[in-house]
Order: structure tokens, then C-alpha cells, then sequence
């Protein structure tokens, strides 16, 4: 099989746990590029999180993000676009401020989150170091329900950070009832990601390839998350790194290496070294278009 893109998870995947992008990882997607492959980034990251690790590879492609909720290469021209209504924005909000949770607003421009005091360490660090960039503002308030009330926020996701799982599966359970608007993501058992009914990174990554002429078997795509399952599964070839959990592994064609054993450059190397260049496979007419 013949792939045009790759498509790729960034915490857990492309980063390593010290935060950062190791170099072999950056020279494997240059590799990949300069064979006429598409490279995205699939993340439930907001959109200016995943652009300042897009540059940092050289990626031009554009980024799907938010959950699958927002698409776009600059912020100026998004290429899609789907938000949580207003009033259900608040209804959502309203309902979570009654629990002990983190409550963000992830827009493309700007986060805010509910002043929460956090008494798990490693849920604080996991909020306040989002990855977000200098620029991207964030914005804390005692309530969410109080400044939505004078201030409507359309966010393309909401994430909630728990400190106890059995409130994460209560919250999960009541949301998926009481709304058909909004889709609840799992994404591990303290973090749930909450987007307008319809969307998903799946859901985001096959609008991409049908705007790029590339069906999903032309496609490869690397994750470790358990969000990422339905995109190992509907890729032409589906690969989980090491350091996912057995699930993600059990759905994968192929598991590569951890992210800290530079798993993303191992895969690259192993596979698309075999590939030749797309604009080779078209001049011998072995792709068309």
C-alpha cells in the first residue's frame, strides 16, 4: 500500500516526557516530507498548543485540533469550524461547577478556567502546563456560570480535570443524558474533553483527507492515547506507541518504539524509507492523481 499522509498524536507520541521533540524526531518528518507526504497533527491540543509544535517540525499541512473540533494551517482561514452553542456552553458548566473539578474553555484565541484549589500535585501540573504558548491567553475566575452569564463563550471544547474517578464516570454519565448536543471524551480516568455532537479526531482527520484528495487507507496515522483508537483502527495503517495502554496496543497493525526511544522516528525510518517519493509514483503512473 501506498501512503500519502501521516498523521500524528503530540503528547505521548511526539513528545518526549521531558516536554520536548527530539531531534531524530524532527529529521524523521523533514524525511517523510521531502518524499511529497502529507504531515498533520491530530491533538485534542487548542490550535495555537499544536501550531507552535507544527513549526517547530516544519509542518505546513493543516492542524486538526480541539478534539477534531477545529482544522485550519493559520488562524486567519480555518477550514472548519464547529462550537458548543452559548446555552449549552453554560448549561455544561453549570452542571460541572457543582463537582470538584478543573473546568477550561478552550477557544482558539484564549482558555478560561474556574479558580479551583487542586489537591491532587500531578492534576495541577497536568492543567497549568498545557503546552500553550506565551501569546495564548488564559484567564482564571471564582465563576465560570458568573462570567458566562454577562460574557457567552461558543468554545469548540470544554476539559474537566477530576480528582476522583468515580466523579469523572458520574459527571460522564449524567452529560451523555442530559445533552445530544455535546459528545463526553474519555480521555483517561481523570480527564474528560467535551465537543459539539458529531466531532471527534476520527471524525476531523477523514474531513481533512476528503479536502487533500486522500482516503483514509492512503493514511497513517501514530498515537498512544485511548482517544486515538478510532483513528488506529481507520487508518490504512494504525500504530501505537510503547508507552500506550493495552487497548490502544491490542488496535494497532503495528507498535513502535516509546516515546523517550524516539518511537515516531524509528516507525518513519523503518516503513517509509521502503516508499518512493509520491512525485516518482505519479510519473510512472502508479498513483493518478
Amino acid at each position: 500500500m501506498i501512503y500519502r499522509l501521516l498523521a500524528l498524536n503530540i503528547d505521548g507520541t511526539l513528545l518526549q516526557t521531558n516536554g520536548k521533540i527530539h531531534k531524530s524526531t524532527k529529521e524523521a518528518v523533514e524525511y517523510v516530507q521531502q518524499k511529497g507526504i502529507y504531515v498533520t497533527l491530530v491533538t485534542s491540543r487548542s490550535f495555537p498548543s499544536a501550531k507552535k509544535v507544527a513549526k517547530a517540525l516544519k509542518i505546513k499541512a493543516p492542524l486538526i485540533t480541539h478534539q477534531g473540533a477545529y482544522i485550519a494551517g493559520s488562524e486567519e482561514k480555518p477550514i472548519y469550524v464547529k462550537r458548543i452553542k452559548e446555552g449549552i456552553t453554560y448549561d455544561t458548566v453549570s452542571f460541572l461547577e457543582a463537582l470538584p473539578c478543573q473546568i477550561r474553555l478552550v477557544h482558539e484565541q484564549f482558555s478560561l478556567a474556574n479558580k479551583l484549589k487542586l489537591n491532587n500535585n500531578l492534576l495541577a501540573k497536568t492543567v497549568f502546563t498545557s503546552g500553550d504558548p506565551v501569546f495564548y491567553s488564559q484567564q482564571f475566575v471564582s465563576s465560570l456560570t458568573e462570567y458566562l452569564h454577562d460574557q457567552p463563550v461558543t468554545p469548540p471544547k470544554i476539559e474537566v480535570y477530576f480528582e476522583e474517578e468515580s466523579d469523572l464516570k458520574d459527571a460522564k454519565k449524567a452529560l451523555s443524558k442530559m445533552f445530544t448536543e455535546i459528545e463526553v471524551i474519555e480521555l483517561d480516568p481523570l480527564r474528560l474533553d467535551i465537543v459539539p455532537t458529531g466531532v471527534s479526531k476520527l471524525t476531523g482527520l477523514t474531513y481533512l483527507g476528503k479536502q487533500l484528495g486522500i482516503n483514509r487507507k492512503e493514511m497513517v496515522y501514530i498515537g498512544d492515547a485511548l482517544d486515538d483508537i478510532p483513528l488506529i483502527e481507520g487508518a490504512g495503517l494504525g500504530v501505537a506507541m510503547w508507552n500506550a495502554d493495552f487497548e490502544v496496543k491490542k488496535a494497532s497493525d503495528w507498535v513502535t518504539r516509546s516515546e523517550n526511544e524516539n518511537g515516531v522516528a524509528y516507525m518513519v525510518k523503518e516503513h517509509f524509507r521502503k516508499q518512493q517519493p509520491i512525485e516518482f509514483l505519479r510519473k510512472m503512473n502508479i498513483i493518478k492523481r
